[in-house]
C-alpha cells in the first residue's frame, strides 16, 4: 500500500519553467512565493534557467540554495547557459530537465502572479485539459502598468496571430501558461521568438484549451526585455507557423470569397504596419538615437512599406518567386501605389474637411479605408499580376 501511495506521488509532479536574463532583484522572492502558493500534495520541482545574466542572478541563486533547508515536495534546480540564447530555447532547456507531467511556464518579475499557480494546475490535472492558459484577455482578466503604445503593441500581436494563424485563444500571447508534457512529444519545436506558446498551439492537434483570468502587473524591478529584436522575432515565428502544415491555398471555388479573403489579409497586413511604423519611428526619434523626428518617421515608412510588401508578397497573393529582379520590380510598383495611395487619403481627408464639413476624425476613417483599398485592388491587378476579382 505504501508502494502505491508513493507511486501516486510521483505521477502527482509538475515542474515549473523559469527562464531568467538579469532578474537579480526578483528571483529569490520569486522562487519562496511560488513554494507558498504550491498546491497541497503534488511534488513541485522548479527549474531557473538563466542565460549568463551579467547581474549574477545564477550565482544568487547557488548561493540561496547552498543555505536553504531542502523540502520533499519542492525542490529548486538552475540551469546555466553559456550565452543570451532567447526566451524560447531557455524553456525548452528547462523542459529537457523537467521531471513533471505537467510544465508550467512563468516569469520570474512577479508579472504572471503565482497564486495563479494552483488554478492552472487544477484545470490539467483535475479537469483534464491539455493547455490551461492564464490570460489577460477574457472576462476577469487585466493588465496594470502598461502605457497605451505598449496595450496597443500587444492587441495588434494578439490579432495577427488570431487572424493570421486560426487560434481561437483569447490570450495567444501569454507566458503563463501550464500543459501537458506528453502533448510536445513528437513536435519539432523550433522556440523562434519569445512566444512558445503560440508555436505549441498552432503545432498541436485535437487538444483541449482553457483559460484562466489573471491580472498581469508590469514589473516594478528590473527592466524589460521588450526591445526591437524581440519584435522582429515575433513577425518571423508568424510567418512560419503560418507556414507550418497548411496549404499555401485553401481550395476555395467562390471568387468572391477569395477576394475577400485576400482583401482581409491585406487590411491586417496593414494594421502590421502600422504598428512596425510607429515602433520604429519611435526607436529613432528618442529610443535607439536622438534623430529629427521626420526623419525618424520617413525612416519608419521607408521600413513599414518593406515589410508591407514582403508579407503581402508571401503571404496575401502566395507569391514565393523571390528572385532579384521580379522581386525589385514589384517593390518598386508597391511603393508607387503606396505612395498614390498616401496622396489620395490627404486629398480625400482635406477634401471632407474643408468642403463637405465632416467632422476629421470620420474623415480620416473614410480616407483610410478607400486609399487601402485602393492599394489592395492595384498592387492586386499590377504589382502581382492577379485577376481583380479571385
Amino acid at each position: 500500500m505504501l508502494v502505491n501511495n508513493h507511486e501516486q506521488r510521483i505521477k502527482e509532479q509538475i515542474s515549473i519553467i523559469i527562464p531568467t536574463y538579469n532578474e537579480s532583484q526578483n528571483i529569490i522572492n520569486i522562487l519562496k512565493s511560488i513554494g507558498s502558493n504550491l498546491p497541497k500534495d503534488i511534488l513541485t520541482q522548479a527549474i531557473i534557467v538563466d542565460d549568463n545574466s551579467p547581474d549574477g542572478t545564477g550565482k544568487i541563486v547557488e548561493d540561496y540554495l547552498k543555505n536553504l533547508k531542502k523540502k520533499a515536495d519542492y525542490t529548486i534546480e538552475i540551469i546555466h547557459r553559456k550565452a543570451k540564447d532567447g526566451l524560447g530555447s531557455a524553456i525548452l532547456s528547462g523542459i529537457k530537465q523537467a521531471r513533471g507531467d505537467t510544465i508550467v511556464v512563468m516569469d520570474s518579475d512577479f508579472s504572471h502572479p503565482p497564486q495563479i499557480i494552483p488554478k492552472l494546475i487544477e484545470s490539467v490535472k483535475k479537469y483534464q485539459y491539455d493547455i490551461a492558459v492564464a490570460s489577460r484577455y477574457i472576462k476577469g482578466g487585466n493588465i496594470k502598468g502598461w502605457t497605451l503604445k505598449r496595450k496597443i503593441m500587444s492587441k495588434f500581436a494578439t490579432m495577427i496571430a488570431k487572424k493570421g494563424l486560426g487560434i481561437d485563444a483569447k490570450d495567444p500571447m501569454s507566458g503563463f501558461f501550464a500543459f501537458k508534457k506528453n502533448i510536445i512529444k513528437e513536435l519539432n519545436i523550433d522556440a523562434i521568438g519569445y512566444k512558445i506558446l503560440l508555436e505549441i498551439l498552432v503545432k498541436t492537434k485535437n487538444v483541449t484549451i482553457t483559460e484562466i483570468p489573471y491580472t498581469f502587473q508590469d514589473r516594478e524591478l528590473g527592466s524589460s526585455k521588450l526591445n526591437f529584436k524581440t519584435i522582429l522575432d515575433y513577425y518571423k515565428s508568424v510567418w512560419k507557423l503560418y507556414r507550418y502544415g497548411k496549404p499555401l491555398e485553401k481550395q476555395e471555388k467562390r471568387s468572391s470569397v477569395k477576394f475577400l479573403s485576400k482583401a482581409a489579409r491585406f487590411y491586417t497586413v496593414g494594421a502590421t504596419g502600422f504598428v512596425v511604423n510607429y515602433v520604429i519611428s519611435l526607436l529613432f526619434a528618442g529610443g535607439i538615437s536622438d534623430m529629427w523626428y521626420l526623419h525618424a518617421t520617413i525612416i519608419g515608412i521607408i521600413v513599414s512599406i518593406t515589410s508591407n510588401f514582403i508579407l503581402n508578397k508571401a503571404w496575401t497573393f502566395s507569391d514565393r518567386d523571390f528572385r532579384i529582379k521580379k522581386t525589385f520590380s514589384q517593390y518598386g510598383k508597391f511603393v508607387m501605389f503606396s505612395s498614390l495611395g498616401a496622396f489620395v487619403q490627404l486629398g480625400m481627408v482635406y477634401f471632407l474637411v474643408d468642403n463637405a464639413e465632416i467632422s476629421y476624425p470620420f474623415a480620416l476613417i473614410l480616407a483610410v479605408m478607400t486609399a487601402a483599398f485602393g492599394n489592395f485592388v492595384l498592387n492586386k491587378k499590377w504589382t502581382f499580376k492577379e485577376k481583380l476579382v479571385g
